[in-house]
């Protein structure tokens, strides 16, 4: 009984790998299509951070088996490519459809996801664990 609660409890944590980073990178990829206007060095510097929350979290420890590296990062490519949409359409609505404060508010909420991101991450690092 209590070995089959403890592989459904592990079975059920891989599928919540890395959410609060998937969420953290939502929020980047809208906050980049929002400024996404040239080829400055502001825009490749955030590409490149979103290119780094795709791939990075990967590393991250987690209880139980990761998935397929390959499958993992077409999600949250994919992610990250509707984030950027959302982003170029949610600016082009601003002033018109939103009211101007809403500008901030992607930024405002990566923020929150961020802070909420690493607060989940230091815990699952400095949490004690029983030697197996």
């Amino acid at each position: 009984m209590m070995q089959n609660m403890r592989t459904h409890i592990e079975t059920s944590t891989d599928r919540r790998f890395a959410i609060d980073t998937t969420f953290v990178l939502f929020f980047l990829a809208l906050d980049l299509g929002m400024s996404f206007t040239s080829a400055g060095i502001d825009s490749i510097l955030s590409v490149v951070t979103v290119a780094a929350f795709v791939v990075l979290p990967y590393c991250l420890p987690a209880n139980g088996e990761k998935p397929e590296f390959a499958v993992w990062a077409a999600g949250r490519t994919l992610i990250a490519l509707f984030g950027t949409a959302l982003g170029f359409a949610f600016r082009q609505g601003i002033g018109s459809a939103l009211p101007e404060v809403f500008i901030y508010l992607p930024m405002t909420l990566l923020i929150a996801s961020a802070m909420a991101s690493c607060s989940i991450q230091f815990f699952s690092v400095f949490r004690l664990r029983l030697a197996k």
